[in-house]
């Protein structure tokens, strides 16, 4: 029997989305609820769950273990880039556990009767996953505390000498939060998750194979040397992965071809913007302004002003993939282009400046 998804929102799921706008072709949302059509595209067991193989092979191990003591898994912390697969590990842990999943986002819960309503609704056994937890306000945090160590709900009714606590009970349930920012999470809200998993960029064999069984599940077969193609331009995010796959997928539909070849996968990359590495024009863009300043650092504010962007898109959408490619270096001072982004772009690396004692030697 299916499990039932519980969304804890205001929205119904097929409320249209915002008008059109332009939006990066490799753009990853931060918070959004997909359609039952994008869910589909979802695995449903660890079986099917290609990449992170170090985490699956942990959580079956502590899902046996709390099955067999009959007991609640317990709270579970993913963080890493968006788009590897945080929502879809929570999806894959109410299965395994045969559990309800309510699915819920941080900036959603604005107030503390918000959480109390959500935490009142839990079942004994269910599982409540909270996306961008980091972005709770400290205020509902103190709320969350008693509720992950003590299954209690401390409410104070009134204000002033008249004020009252009560003390609700709540039944057992296991927490799942997920991150982009775990360092932005409280010391005391991540010391509270007895399980943290980071996790890591997909190989372009993993991202190859979800193309793969993705194509069939949208009875559009795509073939090997195509899915590697894509793979390889899919900034090692799954998420990425699977859009270019339906983009794709339209460009092969539209001249009548029954599956999706290399060269069709090539021309439709290209006409997007897409280059062999993953880079759009943003990515471009921001990696020619670092090379502009021949080696001096640029801070984040400085980055975001001159490409029109958000401090936070550059940190959570842009940099991520960058820097786990070597192409950019953080130091304290800002952001520098790497000896590798020089020879991308076929350019001499700046000579380091001497010393002071150098010069004098």
């Amino acid at each position: 029997m299916c499990k039932r998804c519980k969304h804890v929102n205001s929205q119904p799921l097929n409320t249209p989305t915002k008008s059109e706008r332009m939006e990066r072709i490799v753009e990853i949302e931060k918070v959004s609820f997909e359609s039952e059509y994008e869910k589909s595209l979802r695995p449903t067991s660890f079986e099917d769950y290609i990449g992170q193989e170090k985490i699956k092979k942990n959580l079956n191990v502590f899902i046996k273990a709390a099955q067999k003591r009959l007991e609640c898994l317990d709270h579970i912390l993913f963080f890493g880039p968006p788009g590897l697969g945080k929502t879809t590990l929570a999806h894959i842990i109410s299965n395994e556990m045969n559990a309800n999943i309510k699915i819920t986002a941080a900036p959603m819960i604005e107030k503390s009767g918000d959480l109390a309503a959500i935490l009142t609704n839990l079942q004994e056994g269910d599982i409540l996953f909270i996306d961008e937890i980091h972005r709770l306000s400290p205020a509902i945090e103190e709320i969350l505390y008693p509720a992950m160590e003590d299954f209690r709900l401390d409410i104070i009714i009134g204000s002033g000498p008249a004020a009252q606590t009560i003390k609700i009970d709540l039944p057992r349930f296991t927490l799942i939060g997920a991150t982009t920012r775990a360092g932005m999470i409280s010391s005391p809200l991540r010391d509270r998750f007895g399980m943290h998993f980071r996790l890591q960029f997909y190989t372009k064999e993993e991202l190859a194979l979800i193309i793969t069984k993705a194509s069939h599940k949208l009875e559009k077969i795509c073939l090997q040397d195509a899915a590697v193609e894509m793979a390889r331009r899919s900034r090692g995010t799954p998420r990425i992965a699977l859009r270019l796959l339906k983009r794709i997928r339209d460009y092969a539909d539209v001249v009548d071809e029954e599956q999706i070849n290399k060269e069709r996968a090539q021309y439709g990359l290209n006409e997007l913007g897409v280059n062999d590495l993953g880079f759009d024009e943003l990515d471009l863009k921001y990696l020619e302004l670092l090379l502009k300043t021949k080696g001096r650092p640029l801070g984040l504010s400085t980055i975001a002003a001159a490409l029109s962007e958000d401090e936070g898109t550059i940190e959570d959408v842009i940099e991520p993939y960058l820097l786990a490619n070597s192409y950019i270096e953080r130091t304290a001072r800002g952001r520098i282009a790497s000896p590798k982004t020089y020879e991308l772009f076929r350019l001499t690396p700046p000579t380091l400046q001497s010393t002071l004692f150098e010069d004098n030697a």
